[in-house]
């Protein structure tokens, strides 16, 4: 998915924008799915790819919505980020390259990965019933 800086301006916030095109951070326990426990399924903000499900989110204690492992092995690009004097594994959206957060290998079972994202990378869609 190819689109120019101006497009992307255009179509989010200037929040989601940093977070997604700037590769900024949001501030933690203040953002709309830290403590959201909803079913459903979250989307990149970006270009509606389907990330991850409610059954892998979890109350990780970090101040960002935090979940288990991606509904999809293809739904997260993964970077070696090295910003700010740290090591860590960036996750982007597959699809339109947005920055969603960072994985740490500190979560819990099945994957023993913390998938810590920023919640202006995501959009979250309720389940039908």
């Amino acid at each position: 998915m190819e689109k120019s800086e101006a497009e992307w301006q255009q179509t989010l916030t200037p929040a989601q924008f940093g977070v997604l095109r700037q590769k900024g951070t949001e501030s933690p326990y203040r953002n709309a799915y830290c403590r959201t426990y909803e079913p459903g399924t979250y989307a990149c903000r970006g270009c509606g790819s389907l990330l991850f499900t409610s059954s892998a989110k979890y109350h990780a204690i970090s101040g960002w919505p935090s979940f288990t492992q991606p509904l999809t092995k293809n739904a997260i690009k993964y970077a070696y980020d090295e910003s700010f004097g740290m090591q860590r594994i960036e996750a982007l959206c597959n699809v339109c390259d947005g920055h969603l957060g960072h994985v740490f290998p500190d979560g819990p079972e099945p994957s023993g990965l913390r998938y810590c994202m920023n919640s202006e990378s995501l959009v979250m869609l309720a389940d039908e019933e």
